[in-house]
């Protein structure tokens, strides 16, 4: 699998999105992706309790542990590199979590406009 270019939403050099847990299409820390991430886990978010009942309701459960996996589950204020479609899809139910620009992969653009990112940013000063 050939990994995109490391680049965040500003054509930076992407930072660590997280590491406890690890997080990332990779499991690298980073939300790299490539063509094999039909996912595309390129949005960099920090979590909240809110979003984390939502996903789990909508069948993507973040928060409950999975050890078999060394998945500890996800706490409110983790960071996690979460699918750009899944991010579209908690903002059109006004349920999308903050993100981390700096630690989004520019691969997040095809899917959603960086003005939308922007209002949800974490990072911007």
């Amino acid at each position: 699998m050939a990994m995109d270019e490391s680049l965040n939403v500003f054509g930076e050099k992407l930072e660590s999105c997280g590491d406890n847990p690890v997080t990332g299409f990779y499991r690298d820390g980073k939300c790299n992706s490539c063509k094999e991430d039909s996912g595309s886990h390129t949005v960099c978010i920090e979590a909240s309790r809110e979003f984390l009942q939502y996903s789990r309701f909508k069948g993507n459960d973040l928060s409950t542990p999975v050890p078999e996996f060394g998945f500890k589950g996800l706490k409110p204020g983790d960071s996690w590199c979460l699918c750009a479609v899944r991010w579209k899809e908690a903002l059109d139910n006004n349920m999308a979590p903050r993100i981390y620009l700096k630690r989004t992969h520019i691969k997040a653009l095809q899917t959603v406009s960086i003005d939308l990112l922007k209002k949800y940013a974490v990072d911007l000063n």
